[in-house]
This record gives structure tokens, C-alpha cells and sequence, in this order.
């Protein structure tokens, strides 16, 4: 079983930054595949970004990409997702997910593990 947990969300001005973390246990972590994933009121859940379990290669949604980085840091057990220039429609709960299958998917169904998700909220 993996457990999953995010933290680092918050309120911030457009055009502000924040850093999500999302530690990893009780599976080796550098196997996994990591991704983030958001859900705003009322709408789906969508996929923003994703590591393979190498690290060589990200994986981001068009609505963040060259806004936001992932990464990860396998001495900690930890994944980041940097968020920079942020707009008030990147506002929503941003959730972590880990895969065992080293693929990368975009689609949310197809990771196994969840963290509780981080409430990220930003201001016009």
C-alpha cells in the first residue's frame, strides 16, 4: 500500500508562487510514476502534470506548461510541483497520485494512489 500526502497549497495573489510537496510511503518510490492532478468547484478532475519514475522526462497540461515544474527527490520520498505566475483559474484542489506501472497516464482513473488533496487559491 502507498500512502500519499500534499501539503504546501494556499492563498495567493495572481502572478504569486507556491510550492506543493507531496510525500510518499510504504512502497519504493522510485519506481513510481507521480503526477498532479486539480479539481476546481463544479468541474473534473484534470491532469496537470507528471514524472516518469526516472525523472528524465515531465509531462505537463497545456494550461500550465512553462508556469509550473515538477520534480522529485528520491532521497526524500518527496514529488514538488513549483507553481509561478499563478492565475485565478489555476484555483483548485490539487491532488497527488502515484502508479506502479512505470506508463505515464493523464487520465486520473488509471493511478492507483491518491493523497487527500491541498486546497490552492488564487486571488484576483
Amino acid at each position: 500500500q502507498v500512502h500519499v500526502v500534499e501539503s504546501g497549497g494556499g492563498l495567493v495573489v495572481a502572478g504569486g508562487s507556491l510550492r506543493l510537496s507531496c510525500a510518499v510511503s510504504g512502497r519504493t518510490f522510485s519506481t513510481l510514476t507521480m503526477a498532479w492532478f486539480r479539481q476546481a468547484p463544479g468541474k473534473e478532475r484534470e491532469f496537470v502534470a507528471a514524472i516518469t519514475w526516472s525523472g528524465r522526462s515531465t509531462y505537463y497540461s497545456d494550461s500550465v506548461n512553462g508556469r509550473f515544474t515538477i520534480s522529485r527527490d528520491d532521497a526524500k520520498n518527496t514529488v514538488y510541483l513549483q507553481m509561478n505566475s499563478l492565475k485565478p483559474e489555476d484555483t483548485a484542489v490539487y491532488y497527488c497520485a502515484a502508479d506502479e506501472s512505470m506508463a505515464v497516464f493523464r487520465t486520473a482513473t488509471l493511478y492507483n494512489y491518491w493523497g487527500q488533496g491541498t486546497q490552492v487559491t488564487v486571488s484576483s
